[in-house]
């Protein structure tokens, strides 16, 4: 393959991807051309993309950028897996698909540039929470203390208000209160 056909490759995969530097690599040798065709209508509709790659051209294409760690998982036949919101999605997505496809390899996916190898750290990295999962933790981690602290200083005001009701109706049924010294 001549040098210019190969920078159209590289600019055409770091098109692709755009800013996006979180991916995951599979290995699909063994997977039949319907369920490969299946495959990528199943993870279009979750707006993710599925591209196969030469890996030398990977290789040098991810050279400097977020997916350089999966250049030593590059060998053999490698598809890139991309897309959704965040890498996250794509690993839960391939790991659901990947219960019905055996064939399919899981090899490994980056995240910020952290490198999740094999179908281990993959199935790992599905379990990470999405980024918005992560606000709506955070968020509820900052406001639970605030809540119980509200609870906290309204419970002497909710008790006194128990008691003065209390003394209320006693009063009202014409009952003696009793002193407290």
């Amino acid at each position: 393959m001549s040098k210019p056909v190969k920078e159209m490759m590289m600019a055409d995969y770091m098109a692709k991807l755009g800013e996006n530097g979180d991916a995951l690599l599979v290995n699909i040798r063994g997977v039949g051309a319907n369920d490969t065709n299946a495959l990528r209508k199943d993870l279009a509709k979750s707006e993710i993309s599925v591209t196969v790659l030469r890996n030398n051209v990977a290789r040098k294409a991810f050279e400097g950028t977020g997916l350089e760690p999966l250049g030593n998982l590059l060998t053999g036949p490698n598809a890139l897996v991309y897309g959704a919101e965040t890498v996250v999605e794509v690993a839960r997505k391939i790991v659901d698909i990947a219960k019905d496809m055996p064939d399919m390899e899981l090899r490994g996916a980056v995240l910020d540039g952290e490198l999740f190898e094999g179908d281990e750290g993959v199935r790992r990295l599905s379990k990470f929470p999405t980024r918005d999962e992560a606000i709506a933790q955070a968020v509820t981690i900052v406001l639970t203390p605030g809540g119980k602290l509200v609870s906290a200083a309204s419970s002497p005001a909710d008790n006194i208000a128990g008691i003065l009701k209390t003394l209320q109706e006693k009063l009202e049924s014409g009952e003696e209160i009793a002193k407290i010294a």
